[in-house]
């Protein structure tokens, strides 16, 4: 029997070799931050780009304070500030590589311990040379920020192709914050870091209208809400399913999924949206993984009726 566990984890560990290895430790990091799994024959690797620290007010800014408060006290969070898990997500699926969000990148000094997917890439294996593909989930300076860092333009393949939608795209030409409640100062970052993207990568973007293909088994579709352009990817092979949500589900979502999140340029379409994702979550039994869920994020959703549960998934190691 010993002998049966130890061939069946050397033949996990096999398929997994083609898109992360162990790599040599990154200095100061706690632990290896990074987690992959399969989706049937698709590889996924799950990397922390760090952790923000934004106000605990923004994730709930239409709450009363006082049951804010009480339920920031029951998760054990802090009342001013809480550590937010920042992650994105490799997959390679029929010979393509690709890349969901990239991360902080150098945007934002003021969240020192995020802005490491360049650092998580390289102790995990991954040679940003290999990256067939990028999707963007929408393009919020914590999300695109990871390609805007020196040097990493120099790095992708030349016909790298940008999977984003079109009416994100069309939004951040002109964007409207009236509805967000970002400080002026994050709100400015989040202008300028778009700008800059689009101007530095237009030529690669692939975009698309309400649904594309990236790779076998990997679907984006444009869900609108936490931007007009926000999508999620699906992910689907020999039965098994995952669905990375983006910005659209928080650690809040479960318990509160009519709370605003002071990052959503729609609040009501994003409840809308949060609640169709669960829904559809409870309803299949599929793997989530978001991009502020508490790393690695990977767990399901269990219903009754709209009260959500939110269920981590067992490690497997």
């Amino acid at each position: 029997m010993n002998q049966m566990i130890r061939n069946t984890q050397q033949e996990r560990n096999m398929s997994l070799d083609n898109i992360a290895h162990t790599g040599r430790p990154v200095p100061n990091e706690l632990v290896p931050s990074r987690y992959a799994l399969r989706v049937g024959e698709i590889d996924v690797l799950v990397i922390s780009d760090g952790v923000l620290t934004p106000p605990s007010e923004s994730m709930a800014t239409n709450a009363d304070p006082a049951v804010r408060g009480a339920w920031l006290d029951n998760m054990f969070l802090s009342r001013d500030a809480f550590d937010w898990a920042l992650n994105e997500v490799v997959v390679r699926s029929g010979g393509q590589t690709i890349l969901i969000d990239s991360g902080l990148g150098a945007e934002y000094p003021d969240f020192p311990r995020a802005g490491q997917l360049g650092l998580r890439l390289e102790a995990a294996g991954i040679d940003l040379g290999s990256v067939t593909d990028v999707v963007l989930t929408h393009m919020h300076f914590d999300h695109v920020g990871g390609l805007l860092v020196d040097g990493v333009k120099d790095r992708l393949r030349p016909d790298l192709r940008i999977h984003v939608s079109a009416a994100e795209v069309k939004f951040w030409a002109s964007p409207d914050f009236s509805r967000t409640a970002m400080p002026p100062a994050l709100a400015d970052v989040a202008r300028s870091a778009a700008t800059r993207f689009l101007n530095e990568y237009r030529s690669q973007l692939r975009p698309f209208e309400e649904e594309y293909e990236v790779a076998p088994g990997v679907v984006v579709s444009r869900t609108g809400g936490h931007t007009p352009g926000h999508s999620v990817v699906r992910l689907a092979s020999g039965g098994d399913r995952l669905m990375f949500a983006g910005d659209a589900l928080f650690p809040v979502s479960f318990d509160h999924p009519d709370w605003h999140n002071g990052f959503e340029h729609d609040p009501e379409e994003a409840i809308r949206v949060r609640l169709r994702l669960l829904r559809e979550l409870a309803a299949t039994g599929g793997l989530l993984a978001a991009t502020h869920m508490p790393f690695p994020s990977i767990g399901r959703v269990a219903a009754a009726g709209d009260v959500f549960r939110w269920v981590p998934a067992w490690w497997d190691y």
